[in-house]
């Protein structure tokens, strides 16, 4: 051992690099390396469904990058908006596939997101004491719906504009209060340039420093609490679960995952440029084929479905939508019977008909010819239904 930099009297390890030496004494960077060394990730068949997380958090920090570059060039206002945005395109070096990037991550990040989002609730990792992991992850994948709603604007095109009414018009329909969300969210009365600069505004300040703090709680709490084990496998293997150094190994596969998803963005970036289209005119009629992003589709079409369903009000709809939200993000403390036995049948049920109905209605709202396999589709959800009940009820 030696005596340390500065007369401090504090030992350091002469293992170590200077630079090392000198954070760890300043910042305690080797309580870092130490917790590092000792964490462990579970082994075992469903270990691949981990990776998705990290896998967002990965596609977030690659939309943090894109989008600041985009904000040196852009302008938000109605009359500056679309032609900034053409100038990054055709102007800047390398513009065009920048922004086809920040367009095409912010996709495959929604994607991922309800992945993870997903696997978490049918393995069943929502169980004690993670109930707070689920609620702060199920409230990012609503501020990742969020981003996509807000940024969709941005660049002032006709779809984007259409769409924006479209969407905040839904919005307003909502009982009691929506009057006051479709007047929050435009800023007026209509889509203005003011609905351009709010949503800017939202997207590029508030909606980040939400989603940072509840990035870092989430992480903090998955730190706390350990990677789950699914149940089947805890009961079948008790303490002798299998597990990996997080430092390097599972390190080294997140990062082969990354790997991955940035090899399929810079895919899709340079093959499928993102398109900008004609310039928004509010006082241009709706174009006929007006359509949301896909991962708003299956609400969408599901209130276009509504009335011939014989569903006239379509705020029935709207408030099963947000009863639906409200029920998932309680799973936890509504399925109080999977911390005993691991098993929730009717909940399993329950995540497999919101797949198959979202779905069905995403292929709908696409191609003119689904209607009849989506049909298919919805039908077969009590068959699956039962052989799922069948099987945790079977189970000892």
């Amino acid at each position: 051992m030696t005596s340390s930099p500065a007369g401090s009297g504090k030992p350091t390890d002469p293992g170590r690099s200077r630079p090392l030496a000198w954070l760890d004494e300043r910042l305690g960077v080797g309580a870092l390396r130490e917790l590092a060394d000792k964490k462990t990730v579970p082994l075992h068949r469903h270990t691949v469904w981990y990776y998705f997380g990290g896998m967002t958090l990965f596609l977030f920090g690659i939309q943090v990058g894109t989008g600041i570059l985009l904000m040196l060039y852009y302008r938000p206002s109605a009359d500056g908006a679309y032609e900034s945005v053409q100038f990054i395109m055709t102007k800047v070096p390398f513009g065009w596939l920048i922004r086809s990037i920040h367009s095409w991550s912010a996709n495959l990040m929604v994607a991922t997101a309800f992945v993870h989002l997903f696997s978490v609730f049918f393995l069943k990792a929502y169980r004690a004491p993670r109930e707070l992991t689920w609620v702060t992850g199920f409230v990012l994948l609503m501020l990742t719906l969020g981003f996509g709603f807000s940024g969709y604007l941005l660049p002032w095109n006709e779809l984007a504009f259409f769409a924006t009414q479209v969407g905040t018009e839904i919005a307003g329909a909502v009982p009691l209060i929506g009057e006051f969300v479709l007047r929050f969210l435009r800023g007026g009365d209509h889509v203005t340039g003011g609905t351009l600069s709010r949503f800017y505004g939202w997207h590029v300040a508030i909606l980040p420093a939400i989603t940072t703090f509840l990035v870092l709680l989430h992480l903090l709490l998955v730190q706390r609490h350990g990677m789950s084990v699914p149940f089947s496998v805890e009961r079948r293997r008790g303490d002798a679960v299998r597990r990996m150094p997080f430092v390097p190994d599972f390190v080294l596969r997140d990062l082969f995952g990354w790997t991955v998803a940035l090899g399929v963005l810079a895919a899709l970036a340079a093959l499928f440029p993102w398109e900008l289209g004609a310039k928004a005119d509010p006082f241009a009629p709706a174009p006929a084929d007006i359509k949301p992003e896909w991962y708003f589709m299956f609400m969408f079409q599901a209130l276009k479905a509504a009335p011939h369903a014989g569903i006239t009000n379509e705020t029935v709809p709207i408030l099963a939508f947000g009863v639906a939200a409200l029920v998932a993000v309680l799973v936890p403390f509504l399925d109080r019977g999977v911390a005993r036995t691991g098993r929730s049948p009717w909940f399993t049920v329950a995540g497999a008909t919101a797949i198959g109905f979202m779905a069905s209605m995403t292929s709908w709202g696409y191609h003119a010819w689904w209607p009849a396999l989506s049909v298919v589709a919805l039908s077969l959800i009590p068959w699956v239904a039962g052989r799922f009940i069948a099987r945790e009820k079977d189970r000892p």
